[in-house]
């Protein structure tokens, strides 16, 4: 098993650029199922998630082919052939549900297993169903798999959503282009990632106004056609990268990275004393050769601070001056990277959905254990301000959400390698 071996070696300075979003290319991939026409998507990252989302695609009868090194993602489902999306596949990943949506729209039926992923508290599927059983499905959960289907097709219904879910807010989306009449999915998710489905359903063909806000009014339609379409920047990755020169100090500007995809997030680096701007290609950002400053930090849905930016915040946040706080408020068990900072010699106490964070002058190198996608790279962000080597194992996390993670760290001056046990 792998592991990335950290060295701090002080500032780090350069470019890095920014891939295509793994949320929204997980989201768009699924949409092919809605059309026999090709759904062609540029800019896509090249991920294990990727990799598993064509794999469950190709079990449905989608034929992929991933072009120019895997940049382009070609799909094209002339007819799906297999209406059953099976448990080996659909636990590697949380995203398989998506699936369910697009199969109901144009078959109106599908069994797809209740989805697994990284261990950070329950995403219950109940927000998915209870919004299609309002569209004319009947689901029934039988021995892990949700059994769906319709008579004569989805209908048009107004869908209020208890929590501003992304899955569910996207699942309904793209099953709503094919029902009849006109779908209203009230409270709806308003993440960038969604606005990129919309646009993306829309060049399919798809009537769509609203997305971006909390009111979604789709129109379906009797059939949708091929696009192409370049998947959204990365936020997350976006976030990622800024934090290097905030923790370790220096310069980096992040090619395709635009303010308005992390407007809160860049709240608290200024708040913090980091420098944000905008450049002619994307963000830069700079240590202004200072310590820190410690500020508090609530996740929000978008457009608040993003949960999956909380453990690399907690990660700068350690080496702050003063006490921040940082409370949980979207996934439960989000802190299991804590324990792993307070090794290197974080100071760290964490009590339900809140950890209070004081700052130490120093991190120490130690050998820490990555606990999911966002708490391994937070272990890596702590190992370029840390004094000696981390070691940071059970990399295998970081594969399904990060794309040459270790070539875009060195170059930008990072010491960092990533080794076989």
């Amino acid at each position: 098993m792998d592991s990335i071996v950290v060295k701090g070696n002080g500032p780090v300075n350069g470019q890095i650029p920014i891939a295509g979003a793994k949320n929204a290319c997980l989201t768009l991939m699924p949409a092919t199922l809605l059309s026999e026409e090709p759904l062609t998507l540029t800019n896509a990252p090249r991920l294990s998630d990727i990799k598993t989302m064509a794999e469950l695609l190709a079990s449905l009868g989608t034929e992929v082919a991933g072009l120019q090194d895997g940049t382009v993602q070609a799909l094209g489902t002339k007819e799906i052939t297999n209406h059953v999306a099976h448990y080996d596949i659909v636990r590697k990943m949380r995203a398989s549900n998506l699936v369910l949506g697009p199969m109901l729209a144009r078959m109106g039926h599908a069994v797809v297993s209740l989805p697994g992923g990284c261990a950070i508290g329950a995403r219950p599927m109940d927000i998915h169903t209870d919004a299609l059983e309002k569209m004319g499905a009947t689901i029934e959960l039988k021995d892990g798999y949700l059994h769906a289907k319709t008579n004569g097709g989805l209908k048009g219904a107004v869908v209020p959503l208890r929590f501003a879910s992304v899955g569910a807010t996207e699942n309904i989306l793209m099953a709503a282009t094919l029902a009849k009449g006109t779908t209203v999915i009230e409270n709806a998710a308003k993440e960038p990632e969604i606005v990129d489905l919309a646009e993306c359903l829309r060049k399919m063909g798809a009537q769509i106004e609203g997305e971006g806000t909390s009111r979604i009014e789709i129109q379906g339609v009797d059939r949708l056609h091929g696009a192409t379409h370049p998947v959204v920047t990365d936020r997350i990755e976006l976030g990622t990268y800024m934090l290097a020169p905030a923790i370790a100090g220096g310069e980096v500007e992040l090619i395709g990275g635009r303010r308005n995809l992390l407007e809160a997030f860049c709240d608290k680096l200024e708040e913090a004393d980091i420098s944000v701007t905008e450049t002619d290609t994307g963000l830069k950002v700079k240590n202004k050769g200072s310590r820190v400053k410690a500020v508090n930090v609530k996740t929000e849905i978008f457009p608040g601070f993003p949960t999956d930016l909380q453990a690399q915040m907690m990660a700068l946040l350690c080496t702050a001056e003063g006490t921040s706080v940082l409370e949980e408020t979207i996934f439960e068990n989000r802190f299991m990277h804590a324990p792993e900072l307070t090794r290197m010699g974080a100071n760290i106490e964490v009590s339900g959905g809140t950890a209070t964070v004081h700052g130490v002058d120093q991190l120490k190198g130690a050998p820490v254990m990555a606990t999911d996608l966002r708490a391994s790279v937070s272990m890596i962000l702590a190992g370029l301000a840390a004094e000696g080597e981390t070691v940071v194992s059970r990399v295998y996390h970081l594969d399904r959400g990060y794309e040459k993670v270790v070539r875009k760290f060195k170059g930008i001056g990072a010491n960092i390698e990533r080794v076989s046990n």
